[in-house]
This record gives structure tokens, sequence and C-alpha cells, in this order.
């Protein structure tokens, strides 16, 4: 898919290796994307990137340095619930 992309620095292999999952891939960041972890009014993000795995997702968005864990449903959304502010600790935290 031309429009996904990896985080700078790293490979598709490196973020198997280091997440446990075979299954991760890169996915469209066109899709709705909201933090739902606190009580209140959800909060819209706009991804840069998107990973999937399997039934989750770690999200960076546009002008954010931190790393949002969360749900990837049917249609393509995601409600995240985390956040993390490395790569390599959301990755662990799969």
């Amino acid at each position: 898919m031309a429009d996904t992309q990896l985080p700078p620095g790293w490979t598709l292999q490196q973020i198997r290796d280091v997440s446990g999952d075979q299954r991760a891939v890169p996915l469209d960041p066109n899709r709705a994307v909201k933090w739902v972890a606190f009580a209140g009014a959800d909060e819209m993000l706009q991804p840069e990137i998107v990973l999937g795995f399997g039934g989750l997702c770690l999200v960076k968005p546009v002008h954010d340095d931190d790393w949002y864990m969360g749900s990837l449903y049917d249609d393509g959304s995601i409600d995240c619930w985390s956040a993390y502010d490395d790569l390599y600790e959301a990755l662990r935290g799969l």
C-alpha cells in the first residue's frame, strides 16, 4: 500500500521481532482514531503511522512523538486507551 509507512529507522522485521508478533503490518493511516483513556469527551487523533497486530494497533499521530495502543475494529476505526513515549516500549507492551 503506497500510503503506509514504517517508523524511521525501523524495518518490518525489527518491529515483528521486538513485538513478538509475526503478523505485524503497516496499515493505511487514513482512518478514524480516538483517544478514549480518560472519562469525558474522546479526543480524535490524526494518525501519521499505524501498525497493526491482529486486533491491536499502535498509532503515531501527526505532531506527536508518543505511540498510542488501541483496538482495531472491523470498520477500520481504532480506539486507543494507552500511550507510550517510546516505540520499543510500546511494542513490548503488546
